[in-house]
């Protein structure tokens, strides 16, 4: 069977932008091959301008494939598709006849050593994936930093020569999540720009920015604006580029309403902020794995609520150039001296503090940064560490607790829950509640 027509990830998000059409895309992955290609059918029949995902399996994002082989030798259900178990035929299969250029597949792993995965998805024709050095590499194990960014330097390398003839490889930075939630925006947009010019460093010329939803949209909406400026400046003028949106990576509110409303906003802030693609979350994301069904859902109610948000708002055209934008250029700069080859200067950055994610427990992570949600509900830092940036004058919240951080754990899903929001507060109708230290 040959290999799919030519369907580039950046040109695909590209042309949908300037049309006016945001692309939305599930986190779906199975381990059987038929209901994989049953779930690739179904999101692209939605009424939704869609991508596709080949959502990896806990065994092939930790390296183990003899774990995976042995899975589907014995019909085990996985939590995702084994794609370096399966054949690349097999693959093929798959997307014979679903992934094209109206339609392309990106696969998505959580890998720190992705060689494996890129090697099993070009072998099958796809030549779209995400991840990156920090952000695959710190919330997930234990593999040392400097493992991992060369791992990934290779698995670039691997992508960029590996694709079919003509195609334009694409990669998506994960480094606007880290772990999913409580971690200053600035940090985020930061670590964003650093993996996509690591990827450009090492031969990809199609990349994309991420930045996950977090506690304030005003906040966010900054942010992204950040991204979409850093972006410009820093990377280089042939890499084409987007910024993709993650709908809120923490904890999802528990009622139907609650999490069709935190959805439907992430959409809208999408719209405003100029993402050109969003990667959307279920009803289901409270209890439970989401069915195809719940999935093709969420696609559709995002769908609708970007289509009736309107054209992206204007840039602010006074007030400088935002908290935001400055932390984060300060970050980038800061890691940007070290040394001009990102495989040192990254390891390097994390080893002197220069970058420290909060509650990330991975022993390469100096772990001295503290954040707090403040009574407007937007994310600040208590404590900086040695990070180039200034810890929020008012963080005078009481030392953190396990009930302290519970509650802001759940500020977001609380507050898309309330009755109050459910009877249509509007995303920056916010309850103010008090400084809570995390």
């Amino acid at each position: 069977m040959t290999a799919a027509p030519a369907a580039d990830f950046g040109r695909f998000v590209a042309a949908s932008a300037a049309a006016g059409r945001l692309v939305v895309q599930p986190r779906m992955g199975f381990g059987d091959p038929a209901r994989m290609r049953a779930g690739l059918a179904r999101t692209r029949a939605a009424t939704a301008h869609t991508a596709g995902t080949l959502t990896v399996d806990s065994y092939t994002r930790v390296g183990d494939l003899a774990a995976a082989r042995a899975a589907v030798a014995d019909g085990a259900r996985l939590n995702g598709y084994p794609i370096a178990a399966h054949s690349p035929a097999t693959t093929r299969t798959v997307l014979d006849g679903l992934c094209d250029a109206d339609f392309p597949v990106q696969v998505r792993h959580g890998s720190a050593r992705p060689l494996a995965i890129v090697r099993a998805l070009t072998a099958a024709g796809l030549d779209a994936t995400e991840g990156g050095p920090v952000s695959y590499c710190l919330p997930y194990g234990r593999t040392p930093l400097r493992e991992s960014v060369t791992a990934w330097a290779r698995a670039c390398e691997l992508l960029s020569t590996g694709a079919r003839p003509g195609a334009v490889p694409h990669l998506e930075s994960f480094g606007g999540c880290l772990l999913g939630q409580l971690c200053p925006p600035g940090l985020l947009v930061a670590t964003s720009v650093l993996e996509c010019l690591f990827f450009a460093r090492f031969g990809l010329r199609s990349v994309s920015l991420s930045y996950a939803q977090q506690t304030d949209p005003a906040q966010d909406e900054e942010a992204l604006r950040a991204l979409h400026r850093l972006a410009a400046e820093f990377l280089p003028a042939d890499v084409d580029h987007h910024v993709v949106l993650y709908t809120y990576m923490g904890v999802y509110p528990r009622t139907e309403q609650g999490a069709t409303r935190l959805l439907e906003a992430s959409a809208r802030l999408a719209v405003r902020s100029g993402a050109g693609r969003l990667i959307v979350k279920t009803t289901a994301e409270a209890h439970r794995i989401p069915t195809v069904e719940e999935n093709v859902r969420a696609l559709e109610t995002a769908a609708a609520a970007a289509a009736l948000a309107g054209p992206p708002a204007p840039g602010p055209t006074t007030g400088g150039d935002g908290e935001v934008y400055e932390e984060a250029r300060t970050l980038i700069e800061t890691v940007l001296g070290l040394h001009p080859d990102l495989a040192r200067a990254l390891p390097a950055a994390f080893e002197r503090g220069l970058l420290d994610v909060p509650f990330c427990l991975h022993p390469d992570n100096a772990g001295r940064s503290l954040g707090f949600v403040d009574p407007g509900g937007r994310l600040r830092w208590a404590r900086t560490g040695a990070m180039p940036i200034r810890p929020d004058a008012a963080a005078d919240a009481a030392p953190l607790t396990s009930a302290g951080l519970l509650t802001a754990l759940h500020h977001v899903a609380d507050r898309y829950d309330s009755p109050r929001h459910r009877d249509g507060g509007d995303d920056h109708d916010r309850p103010q509640a008090a400084a809570l230290a995390v």
